[in-house]
């Protein structure tokens, strides 16, 4: 199985989190890793790049740290331009279906606080759900998502290591990962 990273990280290299697990990817056979913000400074999307990228593989990765409950903005602008009717969604467009969507993020907050009793009141989850709806537009098999949490506080590298290692064999065969964490 092809697996796309779609790295949607504004400053990849001042991010330890996201950097890291970028940089053990790029390791991977079989994965390709497309760090979508140094593509496209200027945002300005090669739509039918990005489509003809999608189609080569079988799984996608939205991989990004959580900005405001949400993605980063070049995120929904990447989706806006290149998930489009006729290709990604509409009577005609099937060229996602019966792929795999996965989103890995990151939250600097810690768990405790994304939970109904929490400061944030949600679980990451359940804020995600937009892009779960997305999924079910295009016609995408949703994944469970891959969350670390905490990482604006001491996430220590021994920590920061094993998540990368976790994040690899999760992304690359989550369900050989869901089996082994059970």
């Amino acid at each position: 199985m092809k697996t796309l990273v779609l790295v949607f990280h504004p400053d990849l290299a001042a991010s330890r989190v996201n950097r890291r697990f970028t940089e053990e990817m790029e390791k991977q056979e079989g994965a390709t890793v497309h760090r979508v913000y140094e593509a496209y400074p200027d945002e300005k999307i090669n739509v039918a790049a990005e489509q003809r990228l999608l189609e080569q593989h079988d799984r996608i990765v939205l991989q990004f740290p959580f900005y405001w409950y949400s993605t980063p903005s070049l995120l929904k602008k990447w989706e806006d331009a290149v998930l489009t009717y006729g290709w990604a969604y509409g009577s005609k467009g099937d060229k996602l279906h019966g792929k795999e969507l996965l989103i890995a993020v990151s939250t600097g907050a810690a768990l405790e606080n994304y939970h109904p009793d929490g400061n944030f009141r949600y679980t990451v989850p359940e804020l995600l759900r937009p892009l779960q709806a997305t999924s079910n537009l295009i016609g995408t098999r949703y994944l469970e998502p891959f969350i670390v949490y905490g990482v604006m506080q001491h996430l220590s590298d021994e920590e920061l290591e094993q998540s990368a290692k976790d994040f690899v064999a999760y992304a690359l065969n989550p369900e050989l990962a869901l089996l082994a964490a059970r």
